[in-house]
């Protein structure tokens, strides 16, 4: 157990037995216990393999090579269509989590095996991101607003294109894309 964890089992306003079942359930994997984006986060040689988080319906385990593991009990969910590499197994109860104990395990030590088996989830490209035809249109009409937009890493290209596509009228597309003009220009991500 890592101390500076304890915060996050301690003040839980909800979920707080299942998420010291799922603890007691990871101590016995051996791995390293870190906090990160607030969560406890487990990890094997400095390499992230899963966390514990919770949200307002369910709590859950998140696998950052999710995708990768075999997945026998058809038990993990994709968070959206988006997500490419992680993938949870949710809980609603403590009872859910005791039945399902030994799965979890498995999962556990599947994730690890998979960490030291060197593999990595193939991510697609940006390329293959939907373009919006009204972004297009700006990238072509605007060579610097082009050179800027190549220039960002793939991750904020695609967290772009993902926000310009997810508006269903081609009014706020084109809403969307003129607000963050200025922050590509500038070669900052959606989030910066």
């Amino acid at each position: 157990m890592n101390p500076k964890a304890d915060f996050f089992f301690d003040q839980a306003k909800q979920w707080q037995q299942e998420f010291e079942k799922l603890r007691a359930i990871a101590q016995d994997i051996g791995l390293e216990e870190e906090v990160k984006w607030g969560c406890p986060c487990y990890t094997y040689h400095g390499k992230n393999i899963f966390l514990i988080h919770g949200f307002k319906e369910y709590c859950a385990l998140l696998f950052f090579k999710g995708a990768l593991l075999n997945d026998s009990e058809k038990i993990l969910i994709q968070q959206s269509e988006n997500v490419q590499a992680s993938r949870q197994i949710r809980f609603t109860s403590l009872e859910e989590i005791n039945d399902l104990e030994k799965e979890i395990k498995l999962y556990m030590y599947e994730a690890v095996e998979v960490e030291k088996a060197g593999l990595k989830v193939v991510l697609k490209e940006t390329k293959e991101f939907e373009m919006p035809e009204e972004f297009n249109y700006q990238l072509n009409e605007n060579i610097e607003l082009k050179k800027a937009f190549e220039s960002l890493t793939p991750g904020r290209q695609r967290a772009y294109l993902l926000y310009f596509s997810a508006a269903k009228q081609s009014k706020t597309r084109e809403s969307r894309i003129e607000k963050y003009i200025p922050h590509i220009l500038l070669g900052k991500g959606i989030n910066d």
